[in-house]
């Protein structure tokens, strides 16, 4: 059943409009663009223009955001280093009837961001955080995944520690869901060697600098997403989606047809012939020259045909 054009409560669609909580101020926790500066809401662009302060996790780039839609709030850093005297200092404010917006460098604040401890202090004070949805840099990678991610799970940024990161791996080793990660570019391929090791020779995606100039999505298994990666050098924001374990008798065997596996790695992946033939053979578990004389055997086949 459609929803009534008028079921929002009156009053409830201006967010700095008057509400039984007194003189205390509201704590609004706001999503900015996570790359390109359109990426944001009518909502948000006037909840930073209404507020009495913004709290930023930067203030020179949430600065950059606010130039370019000609918002003159001011600011005041809110980091992780500083957060635990920053969050009472902004508490105090609130109280006193100030708004404040929580932002954070890019996406969601909170959301492997910092933004925690001032909201829970916030709700702790019965201060309202109204929450202003934005872009998502997680959410934006699975739409345009091509997985089946009704369901899946988020897990953030894993350990930088290699111990401690297999160790995680390892606790989300049986998991029936499309798992989903932040990294950092200068770790991911230590991050694939992991999970190829712990969960296995799986597909997946790295959805790298979404919605920005150089926006980018490879696709293919492990192996093929670190041979595409030989000699280059891996930059920017990454959202990584690795898929569920294939149930048994998913994995191609060694002696079936390995042409259309080569092919469609090298579609999805961009991989050249050899370095298909190489991936395919590792998530196969024989040797490449194993794999190749399938490969030249389908041929034979296929010319007598």
């Amino acid at each position: 059943m459609p929803r009534a054009a008028n079921s929002v409560k009156p009053g409830l669609l201006d967010p700095l409009e008057d509400s039984a909580n007194g003189s205390k101020g509201r704590l609004f926790v706001v999503g900015t663009p996570i790359g390109n500066l359109e990426d944001i809401t009518l909502r948000a662009i006037r909840t930073l223009k209404e507020v009495d302060l913004i709290a930023c996790e930067d203030t020179r780039r949430t600065q950059q955001l606010l130039n370019h839609y000609h918002i003159s709030t001011p600011t005041i850093s809110y980091h992780e280093h500083n957060e635990m005297t920053r969050a009472p200092e902004l508490v105090i404010k609130l109280e006193e009837g100030n708004n404040i917006a929580l932002v954070s460098d890019a996406g969601m604040p909170v959301v492997s961001d910092p933004g925690f401890r001032l909201v829970h202090l916030a709700v702790r004070h019965a201060i309202p955080v109204v929450p202003v949805p934005g872009a998502s840099a997680f959410v934006a990678a699975l739409a345009a995944s091509g997985m089946p991610v009704d369901k899946f799970r988020f897990l953030g940024f894993l350990p930088s520690k290699r111990a401690a990161r297999r160790k995680t791996l390892e606790e989300h080793k049986s998991a029936t869901k499309p798992l989903v990660f932040f990294e950092a570019p200068h770790r991911v391929l230590e991050m694939l060697r992991d999970v190829r090791d712990i969960l296995g020779e799986r597909e997946v995606v790295m959805a790298r600098e979404v919605t920005k100039v150089h926006e980018e999505f490879w696709r293919g298994t492990v192996s093929a997403l670190l041979e595409r990666a030989k000699g280059k050098t891996i930059r920017g924001e990454i959202t990584l989606l690795v898929g569920t374990a294939s149930a048994p008798g998913d994995t191609a065997p060694a002696d079936s047809p390995i042409k259309p596996e080569i092919e469609k790695l090298m579609a999805q992946s961009g991989l050249d012939e050899r370095a298909a033939l190489k991936a395919a053979a590792k998530a196969r578990g024989i040797s490449r020259s194993q794999a190749y004389r399938l490969l030249q055997a389908e041929r034979t086949r296929q010319g007598r045909s």
